[in-house]
C-alpha cells in the first residue's frame, strides 16, 4: 500500500465523492427514462384493452435522452481517468 501525504489523499477522496455523486445522478436519470418507458407501455396496453389507440413517442425525443446519457457516461469516464 502506498503512503500518501494528507493533501494528496484528500484530493483523491474528493474526486471519489464527486464521482459517486455523478454516478448517483446518472442512475436517477436512467431510472427516470426506464420508468417513463414502462409507464408508457402500461398506459398503452390499458388503453388498447379499453379500445383506445396511442402513438409511440417520437424517435428524436428518445434518441435525445440516450445521447444525453451517453454524454454523462463519457464525462464520468473522463473524470475517473484523471
Amino acid at each position: 500500500m502506498s503512503n500518501y501525504d494528507g493533501s494528496e489523499l484528500l484530493k483523491k477522496v474528493e474526486r471519489y465523492e464527486a464521482a459517486v455523486k455523478e454516478l448517483e445522478g446518472a442512475h436517477e436519470d436512467v431510472k427516470d427514462v426506464l420508468i417513463e418507458a414502462i409507464l408508457f407501455d402500461r398506459w398503452q396496453m390499458l388503453g388498447t384493452q379499453l379500445g383506445f389507440t396511442a402513438e409511440a413517442p417520437r424517435k428524436e425525443e428518445s434518441n435525445g435522452d440516450l445521447a444525453q446519457l451517453n454524454q454523462q457516461i463519457s464525462a464520468m469516464s473522463d473524470a475517473w481517468s484523471r
